[in-house]
């Protein structure tokens, strides 16, 4: 890892570019940037109190020094070291960003409370109401996976036969282009009368959200495999059930997970609203809730929580997409 090749687009080797040198610049302006959020809060006062700053700062030196000795024996870390490589200048940036925002609302007040937070008045919002907030994200995830997968199973079975079935897709597809463009909170009114209960319409909703693209995508899977490989099934003795299996099923997986990630933020964009339909708890409610008496530093705490639940859901996602379209490497 001393020296890392540059090519041309014809892959012939035009020059060696030093690494070490690119990695003890990004550790040392990583670390700075993180010990500038460091000192910044510590070394400032702050326009009003927000709490936790002193252990903000413990957080952000801690990282700076991590960053410093990483970039000294990174080149001994394989493929940890790439990783850190590669993220070097995000590291920096947020590095920047977090002193700037420090800057900006606690120390000079030019984004005022309560409309605004700095980055400790979000971390003594983790520390001081934490135990509330780990109910609302079990409440959150039960109820976000409850309506994903009955959505997506109901979906794909809806999809596989509107692509496999020109009579289901004669009257199925129509009035699925009709509900499909509607938002799924549209729907609400219908669900208080459908449903004896308020989780119910709640899981409800975050179905209909997931399961429409799910449908779509895998209804267009289906439908643009090639018909070739029907009839060299049919003639080797296969029949409808297997062709549907084998055949189409595969070919449309690549659909299929276009569709899942579509449904994954669609069901997270409606997942607030489906709990303030009535929820106890949850992430939804806790925004809600908070934002009726102007915490928006707990309601901004709680949007960070549900995009790093989103991101790495979606990151789990692609790890299962890789490990089941693996065939599909190098086909193209």
């Amino acid at each position: 890892m001393t020296d890392a090749v540059q090519t041309n687009g014809e892959g012939a080797i035009t020059a060696r570019v030093p690494i070490f040198p690119r990695l003890w610049r990004d550790g040392l302006l990583a670390g700075l940037s993180w010990c500038a959020a460091s000192v910044v809060t510590v070394s400032l006062p702050d326009v009003v109190p927000w709490g936790s700053g002193q252990f903000f700062a413990l957080i952000t030196g801690g990282i700076a020094a991590a960053l410093i000795v990483l970039a000294l024996v990174v080149h001994r870390l394989g493929r940890v070291g790439e990783v850190l490589i590669h993220y070097g200048p995000w590291l920096i940036a947020i590095g920047i960003w977090l002193a700037l925002w420090e800057l900006t609302t606690a120390k000079f007040g030019w984004l005022p409370k309560p409309f605004f937070s700095p980055p400790h008045g979000l971390l003594n919002v983790y520390v001081t109401d934490g135990q509330r907030l780990l109910i609302c994200i079990g409440y959150t995830l039960r109820l976000w996976a409850l309506g994903f997968l009955s959505g997506i199973v109901v979906g794909y079975v809806v999809g596989v036969a509107l692509g496999w079935s020109k009579r289901f897709s004669y009257w199925g597809m129509p009035l699925l282009k009709l509900i499909g463009p509607v938002p799924a909170t549209a729907w609400i009114p219908c669900t208080f009368y459908f449903f004896p209960t308020t989780f119910g319409a709640s899981i409800f909703i975050v179905a209909l959200a997931s399961g429409i693209p799910v449908a779509i995508l895998t209804a267009s899977g289906v439908g643009s495999v090639n018909r070739a490989f029907y009839d060299v099934g049919r003639i080797l003795g296969a029949d409808n059930r297997y062709l549907i299996r084998r055949v189409a099923i595969p070919a449309a997986m690549p659909h299929v997970f276009v569709g899942l990630f579509m449904a994954l933020y669609y069901s997270f964009a409606v997942l607030v609203v489906a709990e303030m339909l009535g929820a106890k708890y949850g992430l939804g409610w806790y925004i809600q809730f908070q934002t009726a008496y102007s915490g928006y530093a707990n309601v901004y705490a709680a949007l960070l929580i549900m995009a790093l639940l989103c991101a790495g859901i979606i990151r789990l996602l692609f790890v299962v997409r890789d490990r089941l379209l693996g065939w599909q490497q190098g086909f193209i």
